[in-house]
């Protein structure tokens, strides 16, 4: 399992590789990369600034690894997440859970994503033409993360 919170961009195809690294149990590799979009709300966005608590933010994903871990037959995960000032199109977040089986690595990498998005200490900051703002959380990533405690579907 690997955590990094970083300011550099990473390559999605190399991470891949390393979190594979010849495993020939590995049967299945889901992903998942967020990125900056250039509207939000009906505003346009110029650039976001991502913040978070180091220390804190290291600890609460893995965490959130490690519950995946209890819940789904996976060998490894990377996740990494980017902060500082970012612009539209930029690569955000990395997810990636390698498994036997397809069902697991999915489930296991869309758990971490919906967890990461409610329980990790990030904050975001966009600059739209109107001035800066801070980006609240969004009710359905509180209702993505929560299917998963009521076992309802999306």
């Amino acid at each position: 399992m690997a955590i990094r919170v970083q300011t550099e961009d990473f390559d999605l195809s190399e991470e891949v590789r390393r979190l594979r690294a010849d495993d020939l149990r590995v049967g299945a590799v889901a992903t998942f990369v967020g990125t900056v979009r250039d509207l939000n709300d009906g505003k346009d966005v110029a650039r976001m600034t991502l913040e978070h608590y180091p220390g804190m933010t290291e600890k609460a994903l893995e965490s959130i690894v490690a519950q995946a871990r209890e819940r789904w037959r996976m060998f490894d995960a990377l996740v990494i997440h980017r902060y500082g000032e970012l612009g539209p199109g930029d690569q955000i977040v990395l997810v990636a859970v390698t498994s036997a089986h397809r069902g697991d690595a999915f489930a296991a990498c869309e758990f971490i994503m919906d967890y990461l998005k409610t329980e990790a200490p990030f904050w975001k900051k966009e600059a739209t033409p109107q001035g800066e703002r801070w980006v609240d959380a969004r009710e359905t990533d509180t209702a993505a993360r929560e299917r998963w405690v009521t076992g309802e579907k999306a």
